[in-house]
């Protein structure tokens, strides 16, 4: 190592900064976080610590630096943009053994400022050495995706226990197995989800047992997108990441599915038009045994599970059965599809409304009241519509939509398999069928498909690239 890590504690002590620029501000804020009495040397002052140095959150010493400033400082920054003022600054530190930090002058510094992830009181600080600073932010951004902001509440919780915990374990490499037990299984994940007196209440259940931690098994209901994998949702994420079952549906594409725990048990209960793999009272009983069975469920839906997701029945029969579940809300189809396909659902001079609406045909007729949705002025977006397409848009037409009102069918959308097709309700029909359109589809209708021309930003490339939407392997 070219540096040793350490972590000060600088609260209500003296902290001196020299330099009244941005740079200057940005580190001064830094210490007034971690909770440093800041006394800021400078001729002048930028906008931001004019403002600290007025609400008397900083000691503002408006002169040029001199080594006496340094008076009792247990740590300096220099943030000048003079050379030769940094180096008095550094040298000055070093005579005193003052640790000493220069912005962007690793020769002259005692101690490196690293990229730091604040989930107090957990924090991880990431370095370069000084050598490359922006790689240090870039691997920072990638960690901050992977350690979610309620860690630091799941770090207060465990202090809150560690001394029954080590009342109970009083060898440490017990009481370090009970821990990682913990804070990677069901209490730890109550704690990010909130519920905090369930959590409690499964601690002091694993403290009192004669094993090291009680299983309990739980059911994460989880919104997968409507196929990018890149739109998931860091929660999502990592609990993909932890479950022992994933119970998975036909919409949830191959790249989204290939993120969840690679030796977890999978479970395909896909259902396609007139080939249902399991009834939906089937899916929602299994859910129940599994986690009863003490395993970590995952059950993941494309799009939204509240969005023609039915994930409302089956929390239902979990919570009738007791089974502790928790919801991650993904994109919907509507949202997601309609973005990458640059139609917004709603624009001041297109739309000022928006509706969703599932296409299914029942006994050949569409089962939806649309009395109130065809109407100008607002966007209509349909789900699982392509079979019964040229009925919607006669219908449609039917109550009170002109034939010549722009519709779009979008398929597979937000991946690299992604088609659009616009026309108007009268030609879409055929447009689609000449276009061989497959399902997954999502068909928006309104004046917005209109901007689709101008908007479309996102550009499949689909020669380019391997599929991110074909049907998962059942």
């Amino acid at each position: 190592m070219d540096f040793f890590p350490v972590f000060f504690d600088i609260k209500n002590k003296p902290c001196l900064v020299v330099g009244g620029g941005e740079v200057a501000s940005r580190k001064a804020g830094m210490l007034l976080q971690a909770g440093g009495s800041v006394t800021v040397v400078a001729p002048e002052l930028c906008t931001a610590l004019q403002e600290l140095a007025t609400a008397e959150k900083i000691v503002f010493v408006a002169e040029k630096f001199r080594p006496e400033h340094l008076g009792q400082a247990i740590l300096v920054i220099a943030a000048t943009d003079d050379r030769a003022a940094n180096e008095q600054v550094s040298e000055a530190a070093k005579a005193l053994r003052i640790p000493v930090n220069v912005v962007d002058n690793p020769d002259l510094c005692s101690f490196i400022m690293p990229s730091v992830i604040d989930r107090s009181p957990l924090l991880v600080a990431v370095s370069s050495g000084g050598t490359s600073p922006v790689l240090a932010r870039v691997m920072r951004a990638k960690l901050e995706t992977m350690i979610p902001a309620a860690y630091g509440r799941l770090a207060q919780f465990a202090a809150g226990f560690r001394d029954e915990v080590k009342k109970r374990f009083a060898v440490p490499a017990k009481r370090r197995m009970f821990w990682e037990k913990i804070l990677q299984g069901p209490v730890a994940e109550m704690v990010l989800a909130g519920q905090d007196q369930d959590a409690k209440e499964t601690l002091r259940q694993a403290l009192a047992a004669d094993s090291d931690a009680v299983q309990r098994g739980e059911v994460y209901l989880v919104g997968g997108g409507p196929g990018n994998p890149d739109l998931l949702t860091f929660r999502a994420l990592r609990l993909m990441q932890q479950a022992d079952v994933v119970v998975y549906d036909h919409l949830v594409s191959p790249a989204v599915l290939e993120l969840a725990r690679r030796d977890a048990e999978r479970v395909y209960v896909g259902k396609e038009r007139a080939n249902h793999a399991m009834r939906q009272e089937n899916i929602n009983e299994l859910l129940v045994k599994l986690a009863q069975e003490g395993k970590r469920v995952l059950r993941l839906k494309g799009g939204d599970p509240f969005v023609f997701g039915r994930g409302g029945e089956e929390i239902e029969t979990l919570a009738a059965n007791g089974v502790p579940f928790q919801v991650v809300p993904g994109i919907t189809a509507a949202t997601g599809v309609s973005s990458y396909a640059g139609i917004p659902l709603t624009h001041r001079d297109y739309a000022q409304s928006c509706v969703f609406v599932t296409g299914h045909l029942k006994d050949g007729s569409v089962n939806i009241d649309l009395t109130g949705i065809a109407k100008t002025n607002q966007t209509i977006v349909i789900y699982m519509g392509l079979l019964g397409l040229p009925t919607l848009c006669q219908e449609l037409a039917a109550h009170g939509l002109p034939l010549t009102t722009p519709a779009a069918i979008v398929q597979q959308g937000t991946t690299y398999q992604q088609k659009v097709v616009t026309g108007t309700l009268a030609t879409l029909p055929e447009l689609a069928v000449e276009a061989k359109m497959k399902p997954p589809t999502l068909i928006i209708v309104g004046e917005v498909v209109k901007l689709h021309d101008k908007l479309a930003w996102f550009d499949p490339h689909p020669s380019e690239e391997g599929s991110s939407f074909a049907e998962p392997q059942k």
